[in-house]
């Protein structure tokens, strides 16, 4: 059985991620997943224990933004009764709670530094201390970490171990934001419409090519999370229909266009300059209710190039 199935799309940058995905799920080895927030980190984490051979062990999740400093030591490890004001009795760890499994531990980069030390010390010779007690104990727990932000500028900050990173970052794999793979993102929309439809018995909508257009050129600041959002509401709003360009939020519209092109400038990671040419041309002809000569204006081009560049890309107006 393949347990990355899960994981939706068929870019070479996806692919090559998952052959490193199932190569160290056979190992104990401590991975740290990388990328940014709705990039799929969970995800990737589940498949990887799945795949594992602790399959049949505990698989637990701790999201390290959640919660306090003051509880997330207590957590992590345990408490022995009367350590803290509060503590009316003995509390198990996560660490206690997954021994022999998983702990997979989500944004890694906001852990305390005060707990960063105890993290290490477990890593190290897999040992750790509940709050309150002098006595460690020993699990044995395969890590997951993952990050949203950069590790190395946060040890440069001070804000991070060097030495615990260095721990993490054993077999780094760093998940690409879903700007970067336009090829997946079809198949991620027909993923989550089908899911969505039979989750909530509902017709399962379809994009128009111009609609798809739009949503491919897109930025997508919130990666595959934002997208799966997206194909619920619209699931829900238009069961059944055809989903044009003027179903979309108006953001997917707006975001990334550029009024003044002198003031334009080019995204680090790139951008998709057909879907570019074919979003604004069809901004203008939307604006100019289909009027070529008004919308070649708006665009600085001549009619007859206009028209040429509307069959090139397959635009048409009624």
């Amino acid at each position: 059985m393949d347990h990355f199935n899960s994981i939706i799309g068929q870019s070479p940058a996806l692919d090559s991620l998952i052959r490193s995905a199932k190569m160290v799920a056979a190992t104990d080895v401590t991975i740290l997943l990388k990328g940014e927030t709705g990039t799929g980190k969970e995800v990737f984490a589940t498949a990887i224990q799945k795949a594992s051979n602790r399959a049949q062990k505990a698989f637990i999740t701790l999201n390290c933004a959640a919660l306090p400093e003051s509880l997330i030591e207590s957590e992590l490890f345990g408490h022995k009764k009367g350590s803290f004001t509060g503590a009316t009795a003995n509390k198990q760890g996560l660490f206690q709670a997954t021994d022999g499994g998983t702990l997979f531990l989500d944004e890694i980069n906001s852990l305390p530094v005060s707990i960063q030390a105890k993290l290490l010390r477990f890593l190290e010779s897999g040992e750790c201390l509940a709050v309150g007690d002098i006595k460690p104990y020993n699990v044995d727990v395969r890590i997951i970490a993952a990050t949203n932000s950069d590790l190395n500028k946060q040890v440069l900050a001070g804000e991070f171990r060097q030495d615990l990173y260095y721990r993490l970052n054993v077999v780094p794999i760093e998940l690409p934001p879903l700007a970067q793979r336009t090829e997946d993102i079809e198949h991620l929309i027909m993923h989550f419409l089908a899911k969505i439809a039979k989750a909530h018995s509902i017709a399962t909508p379809t994009f128009s090519k111009q609609a798809l257009k739009i949503l491919k050129a897109y930025s997508w600041p919130g990666n595959i999370r934002e997208l799966r959002n997206l194909c619920e509401r619209l699931s829900i709003l238009l069961a059944g229909r055809v989903i044009e360009p003027e179903n979309l939020p108006l953001e997917f519209i707006t975001r990334g266009s550029a009024p003044d092109v002198t003031n334009f400038t080019l995204p680090e990671r790139g951008l998709q300059l057909d879907s570019l040419e074919a979003d604004l041309i069809y901004q203008a002809l939307s604006r100019t209710k289909g009027n070529r000569s008004k919308s070649a204006k708006l665009l600085g081009l001549t009619r007859d190039t206009l028209l040429y560049r509307m069959q090139k890309h397959g635009l048409t107006t009624h």
